[in-house]
């Protein structure tokens, strides 16, 4: 099983799929004029406008939840792995990987906020909406609901949860059940107050953990602040083979900080799309926006801030592929979170273990809480018509029971099955936004015309953009329609 779950998650993750991941980025970037760098300045004021409804929650929220999934495990350890395969210059092509992978995480997000429906009283959006009303393909569209529900509520929770557990052991010695009865007992105080709470604890929890980690970064930074010409032009010389240590392995950097990179990030995955669509907003690239900056968070802040905790202080090895060793500095210490750990002990003795358990913990959790909400907005879809409350209930019990059972268990077969589970959902989803990608830059170029008329927030007519099947945005319309001609008939 494991053989063929490792064959599987080869070709599904192989190099040209990685590749051809980023050839997409840059076809959008290319396609949306570069958005992610003209928008920048309305990504960061759109990310603290509006407010939420009884329907759905304000662009912080929807961005704090995406941030919940984006920021997790792998902004510790995959960073470190990268940087153990790729050398310092894989850092270059995360951050490479993060500019381009803004622009198709704008593309899937509007596209969540164009073909969005009010569900149970609430907004529900994402690949599986999109599929079915942008492109019409049912059987498509139920695939990928299928395929994120199964990765995502059964067998990646168990493996966050074990990463905090195996953390929580190492730093305080506390046993590894116990641990996940307190991740399983919090986890249902959050989930069972459904999407409101999850986007409160969002909103808490996520600007707390990424400023704190990111704070500790720059202190040990300026503590080596004479290292930083060096760590840059050793990022620079490594990304593009001018190394004499590490000049052979541009193609392993390349590789891996673009693997990594789009692991962290997640753009383009379509698992940002679903919070996107539960955005109040009053045009859908709003959201398509801050969503698109969500990708700079994640990667070039926090993958940038265990990036240059490692560097500055060396606190790193790297290898070649046969197993040579270019760079041996902690021989001791195995790959991941040691690295990091080992970084921060450098500055602060015996502090490392401690930190990274509790980063570990906020990360890995608020992760955990994602992954439910994307598994319910699938769920959701695939119970459509239907009475959904026992679905719902049942789904909750079984991401709390993954998160406790995957605590004290090993998790290797289970991030194997759970790869392949989101292999296939990346792959559904990229084919899925090439076809749609029209209607997301039509979306753009109407938003930044409103706003070059002075209209501080825009209105979406999909109608009039020639955009079908945009039924909650033609409802909107509609209403607000209705509303103006009562009030003049009022007058």
């Amino acid at each position: 099983m494991e053989g063929f779950v490792n064959g599987l998650n080869g070709l599904l993750w192989s190099t040209p799929v990685i590749y051809g991941l980023l050839l997409v980025g840059l076809l959008f970037s290319i396609s949306t004029r570069f958005v992610q760098v003209r928008q920048i300045k309305e990504m960061v004021r759109l990310m603290f406008q509006g407010k939420s409804s009884n329907a759905g929650v304000s662009s912080f929220q929807a961005l704090s939840i995406a941030l919940s999934g984006r920021v997790g495990t792998g902004n510790i350890a995959g960073v470190a792995t990268a940087i153990f395969f790729g050398g310092p210059g894989a850092v270059f092509w995360m951050w490479v990987i993060a500019f381009v992978g803004a622009s198709s995480a704008y593309i899937e997000s509007t596209l969540a906020q164009i073909y969005k429906v009010k569900q149970d009283g609430q907004y529900r959006g994402g690949p599986a909406y999109y599929i079915e009303k942008g492109i019409g393909w049912k059987w498509f569209a139920v695939t990928f609901a299928v395929a994120m529900f199964v990765a995502l509520a059964i067998l990646m929770p168990g493996v966050q949860s074990n990463s905090i557990a195996l953390g929580i052991d190492t730093a305080f010695g506390i046993n590894k059940n116990v641990t996940g009865i307190v991740i399983g007992l919090l986890l249902a105080v959050i989930i069972f107050g459904g999407v409101k709470r999850i986007a409160t604890a969002a909103t808490i929890i996520v600007p707390f953990m990424a400023l704190g980690y990111i704070l500790l970064a720059i202190v040990i930074m300026a503590m080596n602040i004479t290292a930083v010409p060096e760590v840059f032009s050793l990022i620079f010389r490594s990304a593009f083979a001018m190394d004499s240590i590490f000049g052979g392995l541009i193609g392993m950097a390349i590789l891996w900080g673009v693997k990594r990179g789009l692991y962290s990030n997640e753009a383009g995955q379509g698992t940002g799309a679903h919070p996107a669509a539960a955005a109040e907003v009053s045009h859908p690239a709003q959201q398509g926006l801050v969503q698109a900056f969500s990708v700079y968070i994640d990667t070039l802040f926090v993958c940038s801030a265990t990036a240059f905790m490692i560097l500055f202080t060396g606190m790193y090895n790297t290898e070649t592929a046969d197993g040579t060793r270019l760079v041996n500095n902690i021989p001791e210490v195995e790959v991941g979170p040691g690295f990091t750990q080992a970084a921060i002990d450098s500055v602060f003795p015996g502090f490392g273990a401690g930190f990274v358990a509790i980063a570990l913990f906020f990360f890995a959790f608020t992760t955990i809480m994602a992954y439910y909400y994307i598994a319910e907005t699938n769920v959701a879809y695939l119970t459509r018509g239907k009475d959904s409350k026992w679905a719902m209930f049942l789904l909750k019990l079984v991401v709390i029971a993954a998160s406790i059972y995957g605590a004290s268990n090993e998790a290797t077969l289970a991030w194997a099955l759970g790869d392949a589970g989101l292999g296939i959902t990346v792959w559904l989803n990229m084919i899925a936004i090439l076809i749609l990608a029209k209607p997301a830059l039509i979306t753009l170029k109407d938003y930044e015309k409103q706003r070059k008329q002075g209209i501080l927030d825009p209105v979406f007519d999909p109608k009039a953009l020639g955009i079908k099947n945009a039924d909650f945005w033609e409802e909107e319309i509609k209403r607000n329609e209705e509303s103006v001609s009562l009030e003049r008939k009022v007058e």
